[in-house]
């Protein structure tokens, strides 16, 4: 797993969807095996070699730590690794439901800024909560004093 991790997620920050799920990541990623670059400035250009900023927002990608590139559901199963929601990665890689998830990903990514904001906005604010509490949890030490981790720094690099 040293070869895959940290994970340096590319997402599209201009997409609430995108945004929501990316701070799921980030409140559950109490080891900090994940990185995260918001692609969606226009004048973004630190592409990985050999993708455009048109790719990456048409489908969410990640570089390894070992520079491979990773494409589609496969970012997400590696990202719920990495923050220990690993059945749901085990889920996905079910026949069926791997077959589900490789075929609705693309009309996700295609539409996602046609999905109703209020709803994806809901569903996401009360997952996150649970998920800061949680990882707030998973960092206080014997002593009871917590470590907040400051994710204002890695937002948005370029």
């Amino acid at each position: 797993m040293t070869d895959i991790f940290p994970l340096t997620l590319y997402f599209d920050g201009s997409c609430i969807l995108c945004r929501a799920e990316m701070e799921n990541l980030r409140q559950r990623d109490a080891r900090g095996l994940l990185r995260f670059i918001d692609i969606s400035p226009r004048d973004f250009e630190r592409t990985p070699v050999g993708v455009t900023r048109d790719d990456l927002m048409a489908r969410i990608h990640a570089t390894r730590a070992d520079g491979g590139l990773v494409v589609g559901v496969d970012v997400f199963r590696l990202a719920y690794r990495a923050v220990g929601l690993g059945w749901v990665a085990r889920i996905t890689e079910w026949p069926g439901l791997r077959a589900l998830a490789e075929g609705l990903y693309p009309w996700l990514a295609r539409y996602r800024h046609r999905l109703p904001r209020r709803l994806l906005a809901g569903a996401f604010d009360l997952l996150g909560r649970g998920a800061a509490r949680r990882a707030a949890a998973r960092r206080c030490g014997a002593t009871g004093a917590c470590e907040r981790r400051d994710f204002s720094s890695d937002r948005r690099q370029s």
